[in-house]
């Protein structure tokens, strides 16, 4: 087919038109986009934690030496002032034993200076010297016996041995536990906030937990009490998370604890890197409409893990920019990926 003029030009001008279009396609950005949805939203703080009971004491030896008698009663019911453990005693005993027979002898002279003083031998001075000395050992012995009970390790109250430390032939220290005694429910988490955080936890909030024990199970529990004094140097504060009577959690379980301080339902959500300056006055996002980015500032509320409350001139179902880059401007061309 002969090319004439008009063909050429009609040629030349889909040509250019087509280049002009590649042209304007390739100038406009490409970006990442996310979409304004509506659901629900919760703000949590974090914090890591043991469970423990309610009610239970430790048991600790006052001295260090051998065990000689253990009452292998784990897991088992006792009573306050049963003996859980018995230390060895026998340089005690043989110190007792000692200060026993001095007794003896000092009653003894007791006895004869009273008799030499009444018959006017000896004198006054001498009498009472030997009623002192007598005084005296009355008063090791009753030092030694109340030295011996160091050596029992007794139940401090009612309840279960929940768990023991201790073997016969063990040398235990004196800041060593050997013994928990306490009453298997009701149960707790004793867990750590940071000190930044504790402002914001109240009593009775819901807490979720999460223990690698129990992965697909919801662990419930509520803020129960908090320490009115925190740890300088952790920076934290303690709290105590109430644990239902049913809950699977064995005690000694580590848990990590998400204590819920805002919730809302049927609210707008934006994903957090879709919005520029969250949490302040100046936030703000970028919509797609017609191809090119409008800057629409916002109100953030409750923040979620991954997405905030919004509100403002949007709707569910709106394209934002996302992730936001410093370039981005109200008016810019995009093209979505």
């Amino acid at each position: 087919m002969k090319l004439t003029p008009l063909r050429l030009l009609a040629l030349a001008l889909l040509v250019g038109a087509g280049a002009a279009l590649w042209f304007l396609l390739n100038r406009a950005e490409r970006i990442g986009t996310v979409t304004v949805t509506r659901g629900s939203i919760a703000e949590a703080v974090y914090a890591t934690g043991s469970v423990e009971p309610v009610t239970w004491a430790k048991v600790l030896p006052l001295v260090r030496t051998r065990i000689v008698e253990h009452c292998r009663c784990e897991g088992k019911q006792v009573k306050k002032g049963d003996v859980l453990a018995r230390l060895d005693d026998s340089g005690a005993q043989a110190d007792l034993k000692q200060a026993e027979a001095k007794r003896v002898f000092a009653a003894a002279e007791l006895a004869r200076q009273t008799d030499l003083f009444k018959r006017g031998i000896t004198t006054k001075q001498a009498l009472e010297r030997s009623q002192t000395d007598l005084l005296q050992v009355d008063r090791q012995i009753d030092a030694l016996k109340a030295r011996l009970r160091d050596f029992l390790l007794l139940s401090p109250a009612d309840g279960v041995v929940l768990r023991s430390d201790a073997q016969v032939g063990d040398i235990p220290a004196t800041t060593d536990t050997l013994f928990t005694v306490g009453e298997p429910a009701p149960l707790r988490v004793v867990g750590e906030v940071n000190e930044e955080d504790i402002p914001r936890v109240k009593l009775g909030q819901k807490a979720l937990l999460r223990n690698e024990g129990f992965p697909a199970q919801a662990l419930e529990s509520s803020v129960d009490a908090i320490t009115p004094k925190g740890d300088a140097a952790a920076k934290t504060f303690r709290v105590y998370l109430a644990l239902p009577d049913n809950t699977p959690l064995r005690i000694g379980m580590n848990v990590e604890a998400n204590i819920i301080v805002a919730e809302k339902k049927d609210t707008l959500l934006a994903p957090a890197e879709a919005i520029r300056e969250p949490g302040t006055a100046r936030a703000s996002v970028f919509v797609v409409r017609d191809g090119k980015l409008k800057a629409l500032p916002v109100t953030t509320g409750i923040r979620g893990s991954r997405a905030w409350e919004v509100s403002g001139d949007l709707k569910e179902g709106d394209v934002l920019a996302a992730p936001l880059k410093p370039d981005y401007r109200d008016g810019l061309a995009v093209r979505m990926k």
